[in-house]
């Protein structure tokens, strides 16, 4: 059995701006499928309580965004490490994690990667954020906030090709957040546990594997000097001469 330990991989500011984010995010589908649709749905109530929910919603994530960003840039400084892909992940990483993602994890196989505090995301994952936290969110977030201000900021519309272009934009980036949102939630449930993934970002701590530890094991194993065994031969104290 493969020795486990404690790693200490979602700092308390972290957890807070994941899970505030995470309501934003519903509450800007739920507002927005509303906006969008509102002879079918009508959850929030009127059309005007919907507009209100889904700014403040947006005007909520966006400045976590900038929360997420200040900290893990100013504070940590471990942004570029934690979500960008390395050489390393690009020429063998994804397509690793791809097929444990496709087949290895079905047929019981271990996951190739194993997160730690400053390296806390699968190659995939990183290539995945990098496209959601630095393209996505800030893109939905700026057609937003043009949308919502679309009298002082009518220049900016026009240059940008009209309110149509922006509102299309944003609706359509809007799907493929929602779209990433069941991904995300599927493939946490992939850990040792359906929740195993789950528990860090609430309690802060996950048990992964301690391989240092098993890696001191075998060394220990190999540096024991191996006692050589020979056969015994017994010889009897005086001999025995046969009787004629």
């Amino acid at each position: 059995m493969s020795a486990k330990k404690m790693v200490y991989l979602q700092p308390i500011p972290i957890r807070i701006w994941h899970w505030v984010n995470a309501l934003g995010i519903v509450t800007l589908i739920i507002s927005g499928a509303q906006i969008r649709f509102p002879e079918a749905i009508t959850i929030l109530g009127s059309y005007k309580t919907a507009i209100q929910v889904h700014n403040v919603a947006g005007l909520i994530v966006a400045v976590f965004l900038a929360w997420w960003l200040v900290y893990y840039k100013m504070v940590r400084n471990s942004l570029d490490d934690i979500y960008i892909p390395n050489e390393e992940d690009i020429k063998h990483g994804i397509v690793r994690q791809l097929l444990y993602y496709c087949f290895w994890y079905f047929v019981g196989r271990p996951s190739p990667f194993h997160a730690m505090p400053d390296s806390k995301f699968n190659p995939m994952q990183k290539a995945a954020y990098l496209v959601v936290m630095f393209m996505l969110v800030p893109l939905v977030v700026l057609t937003g906030i043009l949308l919502m201000n679309v009298t002082p900021l009518r220049v900016l519309i026009l240059m940008s090709g009209g309110i149509k272009i922006i509102d299309t934009l944003h609706f359509l980036v809007a799907c493929s957040l929602f779209a990433f949102l069941f991904t995300h939630v599927y493939l946490a449930t992939l850990g040792a546990t359906p929740l195993a993934y789950f528990k860090p970002m609430i309690f802060g701590w996950e048990e992964v594997e301690d391989h240092d530890e098993e890696h001191h094991e075998e060394q220990h194993k190999e540096a024991q000097p191996q006692t050589a065994f020979r056969p015994v031969r017994h010889y009897p104290e005086h001999p025995v001469h046969p009787q004629n």
